[in-house]
C-alpha cells in the first residue's frame, strides 16, 4: 500500500482497477477509515481506476497534531492525487468527506465532477447536528467497552431496523472501526474542522457536475443541508431518498450505486 506525504504528514491510500481508465476518489467521514467505501467502490472498481486513501489521523495515515482544516484535508487529497500521478478525479466525499470534496473542488482544478452525500456546505444556513446526536457521538457512557461504546456512537448514523436485521453485519463493521478508526482526540480534531466549515457563499465557484443524494431519516446530517447544497451549486442534481439514514451507501448501498454509476456514466 503507497503512502504520500504532505508537508510530513503520512497518507496511506490503495488503488484497484484499470490504471487506463478514469479515476474515482472516495473521501470518508469523520473518524471513519477506508472500509465504509467497501460496497460503493465495488459498483465502480471494474470500470474506473479507485482510490481510497485515509484522512489525516485516520487509520494507516499518520495522526499530526491538531486541530485539523478541512482546507489541509483537501491538500492532504491532493498529495494522494499526486503521488498517484492523477491529473482529473471525480471525487465521492460522505458527510466531513463531502465538505473535503466541495473544498478541493474549489482549491484544485483536477475535480471532474462531485458525488457528495449526506453532507453539508456549512455555514449560517446549514442545519446542525441534533443535540441528541451529538450527545450520542461524544457522551459514552464509563462503563461501555470498546465495542459498545462504538455501537453507542454508530447508532444514529443507521436504522434501528438495519441494526436488527443485520447483526452480523454490524458485529464486522465494529470490528473494521476497532481496527481502523480515528483515536479519540484526533476524531476531537477532524469534528473542529467540520465545525468551522463554511462555503456557503461559494457554492456558485464550483462549476463541475454535481451529483447530491440525502436520506429523509438522517439523524446527523438533517437533510436540509442536502436540499441546500443542491440549491446553490450551479450544476447539481439531487436525489433524497425516502427514509434513509446517513450512513445511506451502505444501508442503501444498491440504490446509492445506481445513481452514483449513472451519474458517473454521464458526466
Amino acid at each position: 500500500m503507497p503512502d504520500a506525504y504532505n508537508d510530513g504528514v503520512r497518507l496511506a491510500y490503495e488503488r484497484a482497477g484499470p490504471l487506463d481508465a478514469e479515476t474515482v476518489v472516495f473521501v470518508e467521514g469523520l473518524g471513519y477509515g477506508r472500509w465504509m467505501w467497501r460496497w460503493t467502490r465495488r459498483a465502480v472498481v471494474d470500470d474506473y481506476d479507485t482510490i481510497l486513501w485515509d484522512n489525516r489521523g485516520t487509520g494507516a495515515s499518520s495522526e499530526p497534531e491538531g486541530p485539523y482544516t478541512v482546507e489541509q484535508m483537501a491538500s492532504d487529497l491532493a498529495a494522494v492525487l499526486d503521488d498517484a500521478g492523477v491529473d482529473a478525479a471525480h471525487v465521492v466525499g460522505a458527510s466531513m468527506g463531502g465538505m473535503i470534496a466541495q473544498q478541493f473542488a474549489l482549491d484544485d482544478d483536477r475535480a471532474e465532477s462531485l458525488t457528495l452525500l449526506c453532507t453539508s456546505p456549512g455555514g449560517p444556513d446549514a442545519v446542525p447536528v441534533p443535540e441528541e446526536t451529538q450527545e450520542r457521538m461524544y457522551d459514552v457512557p464509563e462503563e461501555y467497552d470498546d465495542r459498545e461504546a462504538i455501537r453507542h456512537k454508530m447508532a444514529p448514523a443507521l436504522t434501528d431496523a438495519f441494526v436488527d436485521e443485520n447483526p452480523d453485519l454490524v458485529a464486522r463493521i465494529v470490528d473494521w472501526r476497532l481496527d481502523s478508526d480515528a483515536s479519540d482526540r484526533a476524531r476531537e480534531w477532524q469534528g473542529a474542522a467540520v465545525a468551522e466549515f463554511d462555503l456557503s457563499d461559494r457554492l456558485d465557484e464550483i462549476r463541475v457536475p454535481a451529483l447530491v443524494l440525502h436520506g429523509t431519516a438522517d439523524r446527523v446530517v438533517p437533510v436540509e443541508n442536502g436540499e441546500l447544497l443542491a440549491e446553490r451549486l450551479p450544476d447539481a442534481e439531487f436525489h433524497r431518498l425516502d427514509g434513509a439514514p446517513h450512513l445511506l451507501f451502505l444501508e442503501r448501498a444498491e440504490t446509492v450505486n445506481d445513481y452514483l454509476t449513472e451519474f458517473l456514466d454521464d458526466v
